[in-house]
């Protein structure tokens, strides 16, 4: 456990660089007039080594969708099984928003508004919160003991991770309203998907 080698940091960094580069491109030019060498070159890196990170030009906006999986997964997976989910959540909720402060979390909403009217932007956002699902689930399974594959985990890590997509869909895509803010969305997302359960 502990931290990725020094390596594995740089590669995720340079993952991240990419993908805010790619997304600032897109948005200024559109996706189908953006090469991948454009954005390598934005990038400060070789095609080549954009091809060996990622599979198509979309694909590199990855790495700015999928950064909260991993530390709510961990999350749900070592808070006790008698704390409730919401509390776990909104822990994991008050550190992720402090990163997003910290960083510029504008990449992020401008990639989920192209996410509207790009259907290969589409396609790799509803791509990572499928491949998300699993991921919460063993997190969910581990905590209550029961198997990742059985249908309460599967069926809790769906709600959740769409109350999360629902809840960024919606802030991005709605226009700014003063007080408004994406920790606010996001935990009356979760508090309806939880009334609906």
């Amino acid at each position: 456990m502990g931290r990725p080698p020094l390596t594995e940091r740089r590669k995720a960094a340079t993952r991240l660089e990419i993908a805010e580069t790619a997304v600032r491109l897109f948005a200024e030019q559109g996706v189908a007039a953006t090469s991948a060498d454009e954005i390598a070159a934005a990038s400060g890196v070789s095609t080549r080594t954009l091809w060996r990170y990622f599979a198509t030009k979309e694909s590199c906006v990855r790495p700015l969708l999928s950064v909260g999986v991993d530390s709510l997964a961990a999350a749900f997976r070592d808070a006790p099984p008698d704390r409730p989910l919401a509390e776990v959540f909104a822990a994991v909720q008050m550190g992720e928003m402090e990163a997003y402060r910290e960083r510029d979390g504008e990449p992020v909403l401008t990639l989920v508004r192209l996410t509207r009217t790009e259907p290969g932007l589409r396609a790799v956002w509803l791509q990572t919160h499928l491949e998300a699902e699993p991921v919460l689930a063993a997190a969910l399974a581990h905590r209550a003991g029961e198997d990742p594959e059985a249908l309460r985990p599967r069926v809790a890590a769906a709600v959740i991770n769409v109350a999360l997509r629902v809840a960024v869909e919606d802030f991005a895509w709605k226009p700014a309203a003063p007080g408004r803010t994406m920790e606010a969305v996001t935990r009356e997302a979760v508090r309806i998907a939880a009334e609906g359960l």
